[in-house]
């Protein structure tokens, strides 16, 4: 996943998922190659030809939305060698499961090295993870390919049949693939396991599926026109990969504006340096918590990086822009500004919304727990109170008196379920220095 990190506070020791991924992957590249040295390589030269796109779609990787990263052509070429079953010179391709874990990790590996050299991420845990799905569809697809029986009942034509299991096949991937990157969330992040899959699904939807499309036609193709089809066929993907990373640019940039506005009040002297910065790092980690998806996540972020703009229409600074500090009334005014400056600023549908019900009670005498009040917007109220509550201070004791001032005003101001969530975020990391 993705998304931003709790940059103010440092995590307690945990396992985490992607050294126990890079493990298991590294575990079954060296049995792989041992045994694949050992045995020697069926078919070098269309095992040579799949490594060198694996490695040209690792180099192009894709950098997604929410920092995810994926490599679709490497990703597809090493889903279309586990699922090919014939070659048209030489019969049945009979390379083994552990020769396609190979093959797939020798390329993915090679297409990494020239982004270490340029000291940009190697990205392990996202090759081993790649590596675990194409291990993963090989172990269902090639047994049926090696046996003698099954592959005997193929006559020129692809049947309608293997044609379906190579479909079902690839569409594993998708879900696997997902499966993997949750878990290793899950152990980052602390979020529930089932938020955080349904999450890292709607992320691999579209591209996921692009991926798995062209890995059940790179076999296809390969049957009728030989290898020639294997570029032939990730030219539409290549498209969409650019089509993807312009998409993300756009979200990166529109990121990073939000970001170089929220520091307007920090510039003007109307809120502490780094104010909006922790308020969005805490906020986020609770909606990841609560189990928001990811939809959400994004509005959360937005409104809590814009939270205080309305304090520039303010003639006097609150002192440290600690606006727990004013009335009720004023408060609302504030956040009313800050929504109008919110939709002028024409970011996601919503983000206004949360940004001005960030002053509403949790509870109303008249109406409780005014379903009108985004849980975005209780986030947000919870998290800046918690920042003006600690100002500075980065001691157990500061914290704790914090928290204690959050319970106090959970019969009516704070939400309750929010107020835990931030104690157990909380109780998960140390405070950094501010």
């Amino acid at each position: 996943m993705s998304g931003p990190s709790l940059l103010p506070y440092r995590s307690h020791p945990r396992l985490d998922g992607a050294v126990v991924l890079a493990a298991c992957a590294g575990i079954l590249v060296v049995v792989a190659v041992t045994q694949t040295a050992v045995r020697g390589v069926s078919a070098a030269s269309v095992a040579g030809v799949f490594a060198c796109v694996i490695a040209v779609g690792e180099m192009v990787r894709l950098r997604l939305p929410d920092d995810r990263v994926q490599a679709p052509i490497g990703l597809a070429a090493a889903l279309g060698y586990a699922l090919l079953s014939h070659l048209p010179t030489e019969g049945r391709a009979s390379h083994s499961i552990l020769q396609t874990v190979a093959v797939t990790s020798g390329g993915m590996l090679a297409g990494a090295l020239p982004h270490t050299l340029a000291g940009r991420p190697s990205e392990l845990d996202g090759i081993a993870r790649r590596v675990l799905v194409v291990a993963g569809v090989a172990l269902i697809f090639r047994p049926l390919v090696l046996d003698d029986q099954v592959f005997a009942s193929l006559d020129d034509h692809t049947p309608s049949y293997f044609v379906f299991l190579t479909i079902l096949a690839a569409i594993v991937a998708w879900p696997l693939e997902a499966l993997l990157a949750a878990g290793v969330q899950a152990s980052q992040q602390w979020g529930p396991f089932r938020a955080l899959l349904r999450n890292e699904l709607a992320a691999f939807f579209g591209i996921g599926a692009a991926i798995a499309s062209t890995g059940v036609l790179i076999p296809l193709a390969i049957w009728e026109v030989g290898l020639w089809a294997l570029p032939l066929v990730t030219i539409p993907l290549l498209l969409a990969q650019l089509a993807y990373r312009r998409y993300a640019g756009i979200r990166r940039m529109q990121v990073q504006t939000i970001r170089a506005l929220s520091r307007s009040t920090e510039v003007g002297g109307y809120t502490e340096t780094g104010h909006a910065r922790r308020v969005t790092e805490l906020a986020l980690a609770i909606g990841r918590d609560l189990g928001l998806p990811e939809r959400r996540l994004r509005v959360l972020q937005y409104a809590a990086l814009m939270h205080d703009l309305g304090q520039l229409s303010l003639t006097d600074p609150i002192p440290g822009g600690a606006t727990v500090l004013v009335t009720p009334e004023e408060r609302r005014r504030i956040a009313a500004f800050g929504a109008e400056v919110v939709r002028q600023a024409s970011v996601l549908e919503g983000v206004a919304a949360v940004v001005e019900a960030q002053a509403e009670p949790y509870r109303r005498p008249h109406l409780p727990d005014d379903p009108n009040v985004p849980q975005e917007s209780r986030i947000i109220k919870v998290v800046n109170a918690y920042d003006d509550m600690v100002g500075r201070a980065t001691s157990e004791d500061a914290r704790l008196e914090a928290l204690e001032g959050l319970r106090l005003g959970m019969a009516y101001e704070y939400d309750p379920r929010v107020v835990a969530s931030l104690a157990r975020v909380l109780d998960r990391v140390t405070p950094a220095p501010r």
